[in-house]
C-alpha cells in the first residue's frame, strides 16, 4: 500500500507543478533610473566635474603644445646638452598628462558610481516591495535585449508602476 502511494504521488506530482503557475514581472531599469528626479541631479554634478577635467586636460595639452614650437623654432640653434634637456622635458609633459588622463578617468568612473549608488539601492529596495506585495517569484530586466520575448499575459510590466513609486517615494 505505501508502494503504491508513493509511485501515485511521484506519477502526479508533474501534474501539481504544471498547474502551479509563477507570476513575474519586467522593466527597463534604465529607463526606470533614467526617470529618477536625483538620478538627474547625480549626472548634472558628474557633467561639472567632466568639464573640470577636461579643461585642466586642455590646459595641459596647450602648454605641451606651445612648448613643442618653441622647441621646433629654436631646436636648429640649441646646444645638444640644451636639445637634450627640451627633449626630456617634452617627454615628461606627456607622460605626466598621459598619467592625468588615465587618473582622471579612474576618478570619474568612482565618482559616477559613487554618485548613483544611493538610486540603484532605491530602485532594489522599492522593486523588492512591490514584487513582494505582488506576489512575483521573479523580476527581468529587459534591457539591452536579454528578453527577447515576454508573454504578455503571463507577465506584468513594472516600469510604469516603478516610476510611479519611485516619484512618490
Amino acid at each position: 500500500m505505501r508502494k503504491l502511494l508513493f509511485i501515485l504521488f511521484f506519477t502526479l506530482l508533474p501534474l501539481f507543478a504544471s498547474a502551479q503557475q509563477f507570476k513575474f514581472g519586467y522593466f527597463s531599469y534604465s529607463e526606470v533610473l533614467h526617470s529618477m528626479p536625483d538620478y538627474v541631479q547625480a549626472e548634472h554634478s558628474l557633467a561639472e566635474l567632466r568639464g573640470k577635467y577636461e579643461a585642466e586636460s586642455k590646459r595641459a595639452e596647450a602648454e605641451f603644445n606651445h612648448k613643442y614650437e618653441e622647441f621646433l623654432d629654436g631646436q636648429k640653434d640649441f646646444a645638444p646638452s640644451i636639445l637634450e634637456k627640451r627633449q626630456s622635458e617634452l617627454r615628461e609633459l606627456m607622460e605626466k598628462s598621459i598619467a592625468f588622463k588615465e587618473q582622471a578617468q579612474r576618478l570619474l568612473a568612482q565618482a559616477e558610481k559613487e554618485a548613483h549608488a544611493p538610486q540603484h539601492a532605491r530602485l532594489k529596495s522599492v522593486l523588492a516591495r512591490l514584487a513582494n506585495q505582488r506576489g512575483y517569484a521573479f523580476v527581468l530586466n529587459t534591457d539591452n535585449n536579454t528578453v527577447p520575448f515576454v508573454n504578455l499575459l503571463a507577465g506584468d510590466d513594472l516600469t510604469t508602476t516603478l516610476k510611479t513609486a519611485l516619484k512618490s517615494n
